[in-house]
This record gives structure tokens, sequence and C-alpha cells, in this order.
């Protein structure tokens, strides 16, 4: 886990026109996306060739991701982060827990930007898997250059799950997702894009992060 240190930063809705500044505790953040190996691992899942264990899982929803934080960090003997409800979407985020848990799109756009100002932290070229290099598939982790702060992958090879509700009063229970993907065009793998869907939602070019409190 990398530290990422506090600080503040200005998120915005493009749909609303609305834009919010954000203070950011300090706190830890995976340097890489959750790839398949560790993933196959902790959830007793065997599906995936050995080949490509190196990349990013896909296919899991926000549900999938909160769960694996929970078994992650009881392996580890930390603190479930998480209450997750059997018969219905209510997941409850207990904030003194120390385990793992998904970052929230404050944390996630600001340690994305790493001090940078502009709408990505490198030339697309280097730092990203999208359309237009990713052969129309995810990549291996690591193979692009990281950011100032040693995250790789923020931006395109896949969206990332963060905790956040969308707009509850428009979306309901829909989470936001961060980050462009191998499949996502250049406008659309910037620290400030924003995406959204149901936490069941599943599909090959979105998966998650790690994030822990400090």
């Amino acid at each position: 886990m990398v530290n990422i240190p506090s600080g503040e930063v200005q998120l915005r809705d493009d749909r609303i026109k609305k834009a919010w500044v954000v203070q950011v505790d300090a706190f830890q953040m995976a340097p890489i996306p959750v790839t398949k190996d560790l993933y196959s691992f902790m959830m007793h899942q065997a599906k995936w060739n050995t080949k490509d264990l190196k990349v990013p899982v896909t296919e899991v929803s926000w549900r999938d991701a909160v769960t694996f934080c929970n078994m992650f960090s009881r392996y580890l003997g930390f603190m479930e982060c998480y209450t997750i409800s059997d018969d219905s979407e209510d997941v409850v985020w207990n904030k003194e827990s120390n385990g793992f848990r998904l970052p929230t799109e404050a944390e996630w756009q600001y340690a994305c930007k790493a001090g940078t100002s502009g709408y990505r932290y490198g030339e697309l070229e280097t730092i990203a898997w999208y359309r237009e290099n990713s052969g129309g598939g995810v990549q291996e982790v690591m193979k692009k250059e990281p950011n100032a702060w040693g995250l790789y992958d923020m931006l395109g090879n896949v969206w990332e799950w963060c905790w956040d509700i969308y707009d509850e009063d428009v979306y309901g229970s829909y989470r936001v997702f961060r980050g462009g993907s191998w499949a996502e065009e250049s406008r659309g793998c910037g620290a400030s894009c924003r995406r959204r869907s149901h936490p069941t939602f599943r599909i090959d070019d979105l998966g998650f992060r790690l994030a822990r409190s400090v």
C-alpha cells in the first residue's frame, strides 16, 4: 500500500454544472488494481487461464468488491470495514475500521492527480491502456508509467469502483466508478471523469482498487 498525504481536491459533476471541494485525510491506496491472481486466491476461484492472472480482475460488481474487502481484511487480521446485509443493497461502512475498503471518489481523484493540476497526470500513451493501444482487451498491470505517488493504471485499463453513491435522488443506489478503461476513448480517461451503475453491475472493463484508512 502507498501512503497518500492529506490535502484537498475539487470534484465536479458536469451533468448538473456543480463543483465542490473535499478535504482528504491521509490514507493508503494500493499501487495497482486488484488482480485476477489475488481475487481468485481470496475468493477460491480458479476459472481463469494462468497467463491472465496479472491483469486486473473484471466482471466484479460493487457488491463483489466490498465482499472481497472484508474477506481480505479478515485474512490479514484487520477489522472488517463493511457490514453487508444479505437481503438488501444496504452496506454500512465502519469508519473506525483498519481494514481494506474501496476509496471514496474524492480519495480516488486526489490520489490519481498526485499533485498535478491537469486532466491527466501524464501523456496518455505512456500512462494508460485505452481503446487506441489496448488491442481490444485488459492488460497486465504495471506496464505503463505510474503517477508521481507510485500508483499504476489509475487511468485506463479498467474502470475502478468507488464507495460513493452517484446521485441518490436521480439514480438511487447507483455507485461511482472512475478512471477509464481499455475500451474507452481518450476523452474518457481522465482524473475527473465520472461514471455510475447499479451495485450489482458487472462488465469486462470494470474492476476495483483497495484503500485503507490510517
